[in-house]
């Protein structure tokens, strides 16, 4: 055999020796085990008052919705943020209150409040998200509204139009939230809501919380700014004081929602941000009721 073919059968012949070596080598990501990396809660920005923007990372939410068939959402979708609306939007957004009364409101009448707090969602639907079917089925918060708990089952296209007016002229927050927050809005309404009726009962108390746990969890977190006995921050004033231990025995349901979403225009974290499973929520809210109350 001449010397060109001897060469040219090495040649082939190495190239079938690199060709195995390197299929064996590099192992595929499902050998391995590895998975895309997760951005940590604690890497991801907090919302402010004026940073409207959709979290380009987020990381998928530990809740599970217990009363209704419910979509997780893409690991990029905030649903916390619009909780923070829900709550007050106008002080989220550090923006005024509309001069007049929100138009909807002059088809109640059981609910005398005037002004700012008739634009707030909770208002009218509850921080239950049940509205009269709820924890404001009755009393002076009452309207006689529905609540949002279906929402989930709804289209975020559906949920646009209720809040952008196409479903309803007087039910129309395009004037004041941009593209973005309506958004925020729609992940919240879509994503974020949970049936808290799994854990506080119509007479406020909780089942299922572990208070042991949620002393560890109060101690750990809420402590460094409301104090170990909840009393460091006043939520009302010197005649009629309230504090964490007044609202988790009070309402329990909007403990449960700032536990989980943050207040609105504030530094304080939102439980589901960091990772907290709605039975550490329980916990702490079963705790909390043990705290003073004045």
């Amino acid at each position: 055999m001449n010397k060109s073919k001897v060469f040219s059968l090495a040649g082939l012949l190495l190239g079938v020796f690199l060709l195995i070596g390197c299929s064996t080598a590099t192992p595929t990501r499902s050998e391995t085990g590895t998975q895309p990396p997760v951005v940590s809660p604690e890497q991801m920005d907090t919302p402010t008052a004026v940073d409207t923007q959709v979290p380009t990372e987020m990381q998928e939410p530990t809740i599970v919705q217990v009363t209704v068939e419910t979509q997780l959402p893409d690991s990029n979708v905030d649903y916390i943020s619009g909780g923070l609306l829900y709550d007050n939007w106008m002080k989220q957004l550090e923006v005024e209150t509309p001069a007049e009364d929100q138009p909807l409101w002059k088809t109640q009448t059981t609910n005398t409040r005037s002004g700012k707090d008739t634009w707030r969602c909770k208002e009218c639907h509850g921080w239950d998200y049940k509205g009269l079917e709820g924890a404001y089925g009755s009393g002076s918060h009452f309207t006689g509204f529905k609540g949002v708990l279906d929402s989930v089952s709804m289209t975020e296209d559906e949920l646009l139009a209720w809040m952008d007016g196409s479903e309803n002229s007087e039910h129309d927050f395009s004037g004041y939230f941009q593209e973005a927050e309506l958004t925020l809005i729609v992940n919240f309404l879509k994503y974020g809501l949970f049936d808290t009726a799994a854990y506080i009962n119509s007479d406020k108390s909780v089942s299922g919380g572990d208070g042991s746990n949620g002393k560890l969890l109060y101690n750990g977190l809420c402590a460094a700014c409301h104090g170990e006995d909840g009393r460091f921050i006043n939520f009302g004033d010197e005649d009629e004081p309230e504090f964490v231990g007044t609202i988790a025995s009070d309402n329990p349901w909007e403990f449960w929602h700032k536990a989980s979403f943050g207040h609105p225009d504030s530094q304080m974290v939102s439980v589901l941000r960091i990772g907290w499973s709605i039975q550490d929520i329980a916990d702490v809210l079963t705790y909390s009721q043990t705290l003073p109350t004045e």
